[in-house]
Formats: C-alpha cells, sequence, structure tokens
C-alpha cells in the first residue's frame, strides 16, 4: 500500500504574538496565531480594518519581528534573522503586489517591470528579456512602452503583478491587490492570480477585508481580534476560473480602453531592446532612490514605511 504523499508546505506559523504598548495598555494586534500553507496555494486572509491581517502580512514578509512565535517561510526562520539576512531572502525567495500598485511614473512598464533585477545587479540585456517575459505572461506585451499614465488601473496592476513574477519568488504577498479597481477588472485580476499559482506552482497570499474575494482563494483564513477564527479549504470552488487563458487572452475592462491608452502613447515611442538599456543608469539610480522615498518598499531593504508601535497597520 502506498504511503501517503507528504505535504510540503511553504509557510508556516507557530504560536504567534504581537503586542504593541500605547502608553501603560498592552494592545495585541496578533494573539496567537497558528496556521500551516501548502506550497502551490492562492491563501486569502481577510478581516476587517484592525484585525490584525495586515500585521501578520508584514510579519511574514519580514517587515516587522513578532514579540513571540515562529514564522517558516522556504524552510528559513524569519524571526531568527537581522535585517540583512532578510533583505537577501526577500530578494531570493519573495514577490509583492500592492494595492496602489507603486509604478514610477517616469519608467515605462518594461523599466518597472525590470526595477527589482537591477537591485539584483543583473546585466541590462538579460533583465529586460525577462521583463518582456513577464509583461507577456499577464497580456501587456504590447504596453511595453508606455507609462502609468498611459494605462489604466487594471493594466497598471497587471503591470506590478509582473514585477512581482520577474523575481521568479517561491511566494508573492498581495496585500488588498484590488482595492483600487472597479469589480469587472478586479474578477479578471483574480483570475490571473488564480491562474498563476496554479501554472506556476507558486504560493500567494492575499490580504483582502472582504469575504466575496476571499472566497476565490484555495484557503481562507478568517480573522478577528488578532485571532485566527477559522480556516476555510477551498481548492475545489470556482473551477471554472482555471480556463482563463494567459498571455494576452484576458479580457480585462478597464477605465481607460486599450485604444484610448495606446493614443496617450507619444508618436514614436523608442522600442526597448537588449542592445538599448531600458533605463540609464542614472534614471535607474533615481528610480531606486524615489522608492525609497514613497510609500513603495525598497526592493533592497523593503521597509513599509510603518511604525513598529502603530497598532493601526493592521
Amino acid at each position: 500500500m502506498d504511503k501517503p504523499k507528504k505535504k510540503k508546505y511553504a509557510i508556516k506559523v507557530k504560536d504567534l504574538y504581537k503586542i504593541y504598548m500605547i502608553g501603560t495598555n498592552k494592545v495585541r494586534a496578533l494573539n496567537g496565531v497558528n496556521f500551516a500553507i501548502e506550497k502551490g496555494t492562492f491563501c486569502c486572509i481577510v478581516g476587517t480594518s484592525g484585525s490584525g491581517k495586515s500585521t501578520l502580512l508584514n510579519m511574514m514578509a519580514g517587515l516587522e519581528p513578532p514579540t513571540k512565535g515562529e514564522i517558516v517561510i522556504a524552510g528559513e526562520h524569519m524571526e531568527r534573522k537581522n535585517e540583512a539576512q532578510l533583505v537577501n531572502f526577500r530578494q531570493a525567495h519573495v514577490g509583492f503586489i500592492f494595492q496602489s500598485y507603486n509604478l514610477l511614473p517616469n519608467m515605462t512598464a518594461i523599466e518597472n517591470i525590470a526595477l527589482p533585477l537591477t537591485f539584483q545587479g543583473m546585466d541590462k540585456a538579460k533583465r529586460i528579456k525577462k521583463a518582456k517575459k513577464a509583461l507577456k505572461l499577464v497580456g501587456l506585451q504590447e504596453f511595453g512602452n508606455h507609462r502609468p499614465g498611459q494605462m489604466s488601473g487594471g493594466q497598471q496592476q497587471r503591470v506590478g503583478i509582473a514585477r512581482a513574477l520577474v523575481v521568479n519568488p517561491e511566494i508573492i504577498f498581495a496585500d488588498e491587490p484590488t482595492g483600487n479597481l472597479d469589480s469587472n477588472t478586479t474578477l479578471d485580476v483574480l483570475k490571473l492570480i488564480k491562474k498563476i499559482v496554479a501554472e506556476n506552482k507558486q504560493t500567494v497570499v492575499m490580504v483582502t477585508h472582504d469575504n466575496n474575494l476571499a472566497s476565490y482563494g484555495d484557503m481562507i483564513i478568517h480573522i478577528k481580534d488578532g485571532k485566527i477564527t477559522e480556516i476555510e479549504q477551498n481548492r475545489q470552488v470556482n473551477e471554472d476560473l482555471d480556463n482563463v487563458e494567459l498571455g494576452g487572452t484576458l479580457d480585462i475592462p478597464s477605465e481607460m480602453s486599450d485604444e484610448a491608452a495606446l493614443s496617450a502613447q507619444p508618436a514614436e515611442p523608442q522600442p526597448v531592446s537588449a542592445e538599448q538599456p531600458a533605463a540609464s543608469d542614472l534614471e535607474a539610480s533615481k528610480g531606486k532612490q524615489a522608492i525609497e522615498n514613497v510609500t513603495v518598499p525598497s526592493y533592497e531593504g523593503y521597509h513599509p514605511g510603518t511604525s513598529g508601535n502603530d497598532p493601526g497597520s493592521a
């Protein structure tokens, strides 16, 4: 008789606490959290504002240290790492998708996608090639020369997804990735995320306040007042989403039509190629500095700009 296949976990969280001191009062943002996420799972963490879901995401990503407990990601203990080790770990294993897209306005889609590879020291020709491949995966290969202001919200978020994918991460953390999108575009972005998980066997952890959006996950973690109230296994639900084609066939409605976006493009855009770098060294340097000065966390240090003493970040 065959032995049951041993489960492989991307993330394990054990007895996790995060306690803030507000004056003389203790605020338990997380109060004894336990769960495990298998590899290749689209996991949704759902809860209202202040429930602890964003604090949990930050700690899994190594952006905040826990007060107590263990966080094991890709077999490594996050709570035991110093800042330099966390930086190296994120560069090697983690991708991020943001609610507000966090694209640099002075860079094209290709340049934005390639930016994390710049910080890894990859040569320009190789990173442009990888950025083009990632852009094709999300169905926007014709928009490589567009800047964020020339794209709709849905298109910008797909560029954000491509930027997360370009480093080939084992785990992708998504913080309310559809929060700024209309309902139709939201559905298509979720289809895209679900398809990527299925085809690339990557693990996605998405935080949301919307139970309807969470229902598209394979696993749903409900959190309230810093405690997990329920964990649902949902892998068999919404199987119709698996039939969505990638690589340019997604029909994603948006605030700005593709035709309108194309008309906004400069009359004679310069193609991006391996021979012609996506951005000058000066612009890449400015881009890195801009990331560190706005709400976009640095791909090197990756600080979210939230105070470790601010329970409101949950």
